[in-house]
């Protein structure tokens, strides 16, 4: 019998069933959504650390100011002109240059107006001359009647001649009369004329500086239409005002009397105080807007500021002294989540123990940065809330592990 070797076969592959496969893949799904819901719920639930941003409260001045611009005048200007017309002649006066009342400043040639002035007194001299003529004729005309009427009355001459006579007395009684009006012409003209005369001496009406001057030496005045302008002149720089434009909306909140205060260009750093001396009734509207000019009286002893200069004005409308204040953001604050204050309600939030607490104030003046605290718990040093700061942080759980 042959031998036949025999090779040991592997074994046969474990098969796994069908229903363990389905198993294992439903546990790693579970799995799977769970990590997928745990990682959700700690991004919904994760916390978030608030910062608030706080002011302490404190004690100082409130104080409400309406602001305008405006410019710097003297507060009063004279211009001088000249009433007649002529050729500059001399000239006395400059720029800056002080002056008197009654100061020449310049003169215009006055040959033209000399000449008119000597024809009138000429005339008045002739019918000064006139009238004693005519003086002398109605002593004469008395005469001659008074011998008329005597002879008429005894019948030497006839009535008619001492009529005549009478007519002749009433004609030079009334060529008197006629004379003095002349006269009185003839003097008026003359007036006329020396004042003319004097009109061509250009002086100062009052005591002051020369702050324009319009003419030179030679210049042809014309004063036929209107009055030229040759200087002007400020009555004291030493006061001067501030002419400013109100807006009409604040219009109603400025009075005579109201402090100012002002700041120029040329000295930044420096603030010229003033007081509210007239708030005229006069509207300006340019481009439909409405203003009013509020004039402002300060002293300018040192002479720093001149006319013209524009000035930034802030004219004080009320104030309160030493009270208790708190931002404006602190009144419009309000914590995420809470409700907003009632209208006519005010109220602020007081950090304390690292929370916001809400405390009930009363109102007062508000400048437009800080707000009178009337009455209410709070006191000063308190941490007033005037916004809050959510940042993410991680969560007080920790994520899930997937």
């Amino acid at each position: 019998m042959s031998a036949i070797a025999a090779v040991a076969a592997p074994p046969p592959a474990a098969v796994v069933p069908r229903s363990g496969r389905r198993f294992w893949l439903a546990g790693g799904l579970i799995l799977l959504l769970l990590a997928i819901a745990g990682t959700a719920w700690w991004a919904t639930h994760r916390t978030a650390a608030v910062h608030y941003t706080t002011a302490p409260l404190s004690r100082g001045a409130i104080t409400r100011v309406v602001t305008a611009t405006g410019t710097v005048n003297p507060v009063l200007t004279i211009i001088v002109g000249s009433y007649v017309s002529g050729v500059i002649q001399e000239l006395s006066c400059d720029y800056n240059t002080k002056v008197q009342k009654g100061q020449i400043c310049a003169k215009l040639d006055p040959r033209q107006y000399q000449s008119v002035l000597n024809q009138d007194q000429a005339n008045l001299d002739v019918a000064l001359a006139q009238l004693e003529k005519d003086k002398s004729a109605v002593r004469y005309a008395e005469i001659n009647y008074e011998r008329n009427r005597t002879l008429a009355a005894r019948n030497y001459v006839s009535q008619d001649t001492a009529d005549i006579a009478k007519s002749a007395l009433e004609q030079a009684r009334a060529q008197v009369a006629l004379d003095n009006a002349s006269i009185d012409l003839r003097k008026a003209e003359l007036g006329s004329a020396t004042v003319n005369l004097g009109y061509t001496k250009i002086v100062s009406p009052v005591d002051g500086t020369v702050v324009s001057r319009n003419i030179t030496v030679g210049q042809t005045v014309a004063a036929t239409f209107q009055t030229p302008t040759l200087f002007l002149i400020a009555s004291d720089l030493t006061k001067m005002q501030v002419d400013t434009n109100v807006s009409e909306s604040d219009i109603g909140s400025v009075s005579e009397g109201d402090k100012a205060r002002f700041t120029v260009d040329a000295f930044p750093g420096r603030v010229f105080q003033g007081v509210v001396m007239q708030v005229r009734q006069s509207p300006q509207t340019v481009q439909n807007v409405v203003t009013y000019d509020v004039v402002v009286a300060f002293a300018n002893a040192d002479l720093v500021l001149k006319p013209g200069m524009t000035a930034s004005t802030q004219i004080v409308t009320d104030e309160r002294a030493d009270v208790l204040r708190v931002p404006d953001q602190a009144l419009r604050f309000t914590p995420l989540g809470t409700a907003a204050a009632k209208a006519g309600a005010a109220r602020i939030w007081v950090l304390r123990d690292g929370l916001p607490v809400e405390v009930a104030v009363v109102a007062g003046l508000d400048d437009d940065s800080m707000t009178e605290l009337v009455s209410g718990e709070a006191q000063p040093g308190d941490l007033v809330i005037t916004a809050e700061v959510r940042a993410a942080t991680a969560a007080a759980l920790p994520p899930p592990r997937l």
